[in-house]
């Protein structure tokens, strides 16, 4: 059997791969390539009232790559709507190791000094590959996706991959495409270099607030 390193992960990625496990207590990874690929054009974001005020309302501080270790955690903790995950003990290394290496991210949502929720995933050329969020707040994960966005946005990204299609991410205006357009648009996106600490995030995170919105 191939062993699956930091190395390995990243050309997985930019093959158009991407690696679970069954469990968290399983010791084997799982190498996935789904024919239809759910994504959420950064150019399509829908931002629900209810949320854009809560995000405006300043109800948590967000940071980014301030506590990845603590995501990766929270995002492996087993939740009341979940009895386990598929991050094993495998994962969390690969994924630390990406984050030493400056190619895994994450944003967190802070209430005070407690971690209210957040999310990780892989930035490679201008694609950023979303792998996992979690709450213990109401809204936490939602509003660290929304930075996220403009993070990527105000950075030059052009994809960013959701791996599949949730009734959550669908409210966001994320779509399933077929594996050969997800390909193209993942090879197209390898070509750039967008710099993920270098743009600041305010003014598109403003326009995302401020844009046009049907949902309360």
């Amino acid at each position: 059997m191939t062993r699956v390193t930091p190395q390995l992960l990243l050309r997985a990625y930019a093959a158009g791969l991407f690696p679970m496990a069954e469990s968290a207590d399983s010791p084997e990874l799982h190498w996935f390539d789904p024919p239809r690929r759910g994504i959420l054009p950064l150019d399509g974001v829908h931002v629900p009232r209810r949320l854009a005020r809560t995000v405006k309302a300043g109800r948590f501080r967000v940071t980014a790559d301030h506590a990845f270790a603590a995501v990766i955690a929270g995002c492996a903790a087993p939740a009341p709507a979940r009895s386990n995950t598929w991050i094993n003990d495998e994962i969390v290394a690969l994924y630390t190791a990406l984050h030493r290496a400056g190619f895994a991210h994450s944003v967190e949502c802070w209430d005070g000094d407690m971690l209210a929720g957040g999310l990780y995933g892989v930035a490679l050329g201008g694609a950023f590959f979303g792998e996992s969020m979690f709450s213990r707040a109401t809204d936490a994960s939602k509003v660290a996706l929304i930075h996220l966005v403009a993070r990527l946005r105000a950075a030059g990204f052009v994809l960013l991959d959701t791996q599949f299609v949730t009734d959550h991410l669908a409210r966001f205006g994320t779509i399933e495409i077929e594996r050969a357009d997800y390909r193209r648009r993942l090879e197209e996106a390898l070509l750039l270099q967008p710099d993920w600490t270098g743009a600041d995030p305010e003014p598109e995170l403003d326009r995302l607030l401020h844009q046009r919105r049907g949902e309360t």
